[in-house]
């Protein structure tokens, strides 16, 4: 009986760990990576997609079952110490144990998890759907508070948002925050200075990657600050390979708020994000990793950009960065969103491939074109009635 206790324990220590690796895993993938893992066909992508589709959610509920799972497990190994032990000895014994099931159903496999986004998430999928499952019945059985109650002032409400947002801050990672390699502008090492004055007052950039052979080869960043005062002190052109500085490198799954200290450490405000294989994955700025605290910073400069136009009775033409909720609630009609969050997703959820310029999609009652389409992203999108 006593062996059979301490193996229940052990079962349920087993499923308390895999819980916790695949939950930390879970929370660290970003949505986006796990719909384009189930378009791969990725198996186990899809579920994880379907529960970051609520990510608010997961944590309490992951939480409710593996406390449940430590607590249960803990009792049966108390029976069988009890039952061997007596005094001193199973004081130690008891202090011992519930040490270990903490280090062991908690410490090491969160740890574990946070370092490994996706892969145990998606091996782990439909223990932890099960388990999303159950937490969400147990926690609706708790009761809410009196609603007068609970009403928060706006102030208070302002102060909650503020502080989800630092919370999350601390948790994001690089990848949710940069800007994409396909939306970044960049130089050529055998540009000179006076095209790279053009760009930089076109662009209003205050430093801009310079490449090498191609995108993946950053070999420096040149600073706007270095262009006008060469330009101020009556220069002559030179190449930007002699003006530009050295790049800092950043690893797309590393998290926010440790680059955050170390841009302020290094005294740089941007950084080029890389990916596993060392390709250029995008950049990230100072500003940006502020705009996830504070929300968007605008100066008298910035244009704001507009992802929706109107160009006649009930037809427009959206940007394909338009997520597709906002999409549905402008036509009043429902749009798939199981697989994609953009309209620029949509079409290539449609198409199954990457459509062509001028392609034409009929959903229900609406018909999407493609009207822009730079490599493999579909960057404008017409939406009419059908």
């Amino acid at each position: 009986m006593i062996a059979f206790a301490l193996g229940l324990s052990g079962v349920l220590t087993v499923l308390a760990f895999a819980l916790r690796f695949g939950g930390a895993s879970l929370v660290r993938t970003p949505r986006a990576d796990a719909l384009h893992d189930a378009a791969e066909g990725i198996s186990g992508a899809a579920l994880v997609a379907r529960l970051l589709d609520d990510r608010a959610s997961l944590q309490p509920s992951l939480g409710v079952v593996h406390a449940a799972l430590l607590v249960t497990a803990a009792i049966p190994s108390a029976w069988a110490l009890a039952a061997e032990m007596s005094g001193p000895a199973l004081a130690g014994s008891l202090f011992a144990l519930g040490a270990a099931l903490v280090f062991l159903g908690e410490t090491v496999p969160r740890s574990l998890g946070r370092n490994r986004p996706q892969g145990p998430a998606y091996r782990l999928s439909p223990l932890l759907w099960g388990a999303v499952r159950i937490g969400r019945k147990a926690t609706d059985l708790i009761p809410e508070e009196d609603a007068g109650s609970a009403t928060l002032d706006s102030d208070d409400s302002e102060e909650l948002e503020l502080i989800s947002q630092v919370l999350e801050f601390t948790d994001g990672i690089v990848r949710e925050v940069m800007v994409p390699r396909t939306d970044m502008v960049t130089f050529a090492s055998s540009d000179d200075s006076d095209r790279a004055l053009d760009v930089v007052l076109e662009c209003g950039r205050s430093r801009i990657p310079v490449t090498g052979d191609d995108l993946d080869d950053i070999v420096g960043v040149l600073y706007a600050r270095d262009l006008l005062t060469l330009f101020d002190t009556g220069g002559e052109a030179r190449p930007v390979s002699k003006m530009m500085r050295p790049a800092t490198f950043v690893p797309e799954t590393k998290k926010v708020s440790d680059l955050f200290r170390e841009l302020q450490t290094k005294k740089v405000h941007m950084a080029v994000v890389i990916d596993e294989f060392g390709g250029t994955a995008g950049l990230v700025t100072m500003e940006d990793l502020l705009e996830e605290i504070v929300g968007e910073i605008v100066d008298e400069y910035d244009e704001e950009e507009t992802l929706i136009r109107t160009v006649a009775d009930g037809e427009y033409i959206v940007d394909g960065r338009l997520p597709v909720d906002e999409l549905a609630e402008l036509v009043g009609t429902e749009l798939p969103d199981e697989d994609w969050d953009t309209v620029g997703g949509l079409l290539l959820g449609l198409a199954g491939r990457v459509p062509e310029e001028g392609e034409v999609f009929h959903l229900d009652a609406i018909v999407l074109t493609a009207e822009r389409v730079q490599g493999r992203r579909v960057a404008r999108v017409r939406v009419g009635p059908s």
